[in-house]
């Protein structure tokens, strides 16, 4: 018998360890941007999520800036000018084990009754797996995206993107998987899509709690969404934590026209800064059992995941195992880390 690999832990785009650390060419287009210096940033990316022993990592959605553009064809065939240099990012990002993937923008929508729209965002995902195939990256590199939009009819939305599907490339079809939301798509209808096109999906612990209107179980729903995923291929889940701060919100008075700060409560539809150690614990137990890696959508990235690594030895050592995490530093007979002490003073 087998013993099954470690749990990987992954964060997305922006490095917040390291701030010197960019993800993507940013310029604009008049500084002609171009995918190979995005590759020289992300090969430092990929340095510090080894020097971290990080092994799963999204990349920015736009890192051939521009490169389906309708008006600015100069930028079309970067991916095709950078094939040696995504071949050397591929084989680095390969020897280093670390996951990759994409979550295209949320203009990318496939079920929209536009037909414009779909061929832009199909244009936009076949360049993107178009990277990662010549990334030579294996099946597990996927490419995330929502269902879309409601247009006022769930069930019509949902069947146009059964619809669109057929009409995908290969390579799309090949690298893509669907995620439920948090206002629109549950969980339910990703797995009522998948039945009827085999489109792997994700499960995202949060948008689970924000939007599940048939009170599905929690482990039957993972376990439905992890058994979508093709034989031989690891299935990754989403993981947040909702926000519970007050939020500070300005608003123009009508009275005196003048901006006006208020606090106001939380939308818990929104991610924190870091994740809470005992809920990511309670729902590791729920999926005692059951294999997948975790991608942290915390809002402070790198530094999120860093702290629950050394937050699971200390409150949930059982579930730090299945990540091959160990105890970091030592914790006195009244409860203290040290480090802690040190901080406050």
């Amino acid at each position: 018998m087998t013993t099954p690999r470690p749990a990987r832990l992954g964060f997305p785009v922006k490095v917040m360890a390291n701030p010197d650390l960019k993800s993507s060419d940013a310029r604009r287009p008049a500084s002609d941007p171009h995918l190979k210096v995005s590759l020289e940033y992300l090969d430092a990316v990929l340095d510090h999520l080894d020097a971290h022993d990080i092994r799963m990592y999204r990349m920015a959605s736009d890192i051939a800036p521009y490169v389906t553009h309708p008006d600015m064809p100069r930028f079309h065939a970067m991916i095709a000018e950078s094939r040696s240099e995504l071949a050397a990012f591929g084989a680095k990002a390969r020897a280093l084990d670390i996951r990759l993937s994409f979550h295209p923008s949320q203009f990318i929508v496939l079920n929209s009754p536009d037909p414009k729209l779909i061929a832009r965002s199909t244009a936009d995902l076949l360049a993107q797996a178009e990277m990662l195939d010549l990334m030579e990256q294996p099946p597990e590199a996927v490419m995330v995206i929502h269902v879309g939009g409601t247009y006022g009819d769930v069930p019509a939305s949902r069947a146009r993107w059964v619809e669109t599907w057929a009409t995908l490339p290969e390579p799309v079809r090949r690298r893509l998987v669907l995620e439920h939301d948090d206002l629109r798509f549950s969980a339910a209808d990703v797995l009522w899509i998948h039945e009827r096109t085999g489109v792997p999906l994700i499960f995202d612990h949060q948008h689970f709690w924000c939007l599940n209107p048939g009170r599905a179980d929690m482990r039957a729903t993972l376990h439905a969404i992890l058994k979508s995923w093709p034989a031989g291929v690891r299935p990754k889940v989403h993981f947040s934590s909702p926000r519970t701060e007050m939020r500070e919100q300005v608003r123009v008075d009508r009275t005196t026209k003048k901006k006006v700060k208020s606090l106001v409560p939380p939308v818990f539809t929104g991610h924190a800064d870091f994740c809470n150690p005992f809920e990511f614990a309670s729902f590791m137990r729920t999926a005692e059992g059951l294999e997948f890696d975790v991608m942290l959508e915390a809002k402070a990235k790198d530094l999120a995941l860093l702290r629950l690594r050394s937050d699971l030895p200390r409150y949930a050592p059982d579930v730090a195992a299945r990540f091959g995490f160990k105890a970091v530093g030592s914790i006195d007979r009244d409860g203290v880390d040290p480090a802690d002490e040190v901080a406050e003073d």
